[in-house]
């Protein structure tokens, strides 16, 4: 859900990072105060479908944001069918979903950039008190970029364990996996120290 910017011209897209941001906890505060019934949440699960129409996200696109979540949610549902109700579950997992769904518009009609740079705005009052907030936002941003950069480590070292007829093999995806993600961030830190970075 990460580093997904869609570019657009809607009005979604127009909007600055900072309202978006607020608007976003604003909007999850709101759906989880109104949507206490399965009902409810359904209305408010079309208000998200209308704002991802209105940004014109494919269909496509929204269902891969929510897909990796789909396991925690079927979790959280047995939990809650075991603990409450069948209605209290689809409350809770639609509010979970629906936040999710709410993030996910937030970054995909938001460029990364815009984000951090709004961050590094908020907490410029915070200097006087030794916090840098460049510092952070290049954190932030160091953060951003490794969990694409993960995701295809993990992904082309699974491929080559299926390639070698591994599939059920942990050790031969943990271990490459391991090796490569500790090469990388080694390779970052050096670039970002030979940039003066940790002076």
């Amino acid at each position: 859900m990460i580093g997904l910017y869609r570019p657009g011209t809607s009005p979604l897209h127009r909007l600055p990072a900072g309202a978006k941001i607020l608007l976003l906890l604003v909007a999850i505060v709101a759906a989880t105060v109104f949507a206490h019934s399965p009902l409810r949440v359904g209305l408010v699960a079309a208000a998200v479908a209308l704002l991802y129409a209105i940004a014109r996200i494919p269909v496509k696109v929204a269902v891969a944001q929510l897909r990796p979540a789909v396991w925690m949610l079927l979790l959280i549902a047995v939990f809650q069918l075991v603990l409450t109700s069948p209605a209290q579950a689809l409350v809770v997992c639609g509010l979970l979903l629906i936040s999710m769904a709410l993030a996910a518009l937030v970054t995909l009609t938001t460029r990364v950039t815009d984000m951090l740079d709004t961050l590094t705005r908020v907490l410029g009052p915070l200097r006087r008190f030794g916090v840098d907030p460049d510092r952070i936002g290049l954190l932030l941003a160091l953060a951003i970029r490794c969990v694409p950069l993960l995701t295809t480590i993990v992904h082309e070292v699974a491929e080559a364990r299926r390639a070698r007829g591994l599939h059920w093999s942990m050790t031969a995806l943990v271990t490459p996996v391991l090796v490569r993600a500790l090469r990388t961030a080694d390779a970052m830190g050096d670039a970002l120290a030979a940039r003066g970075v940790d002076d």
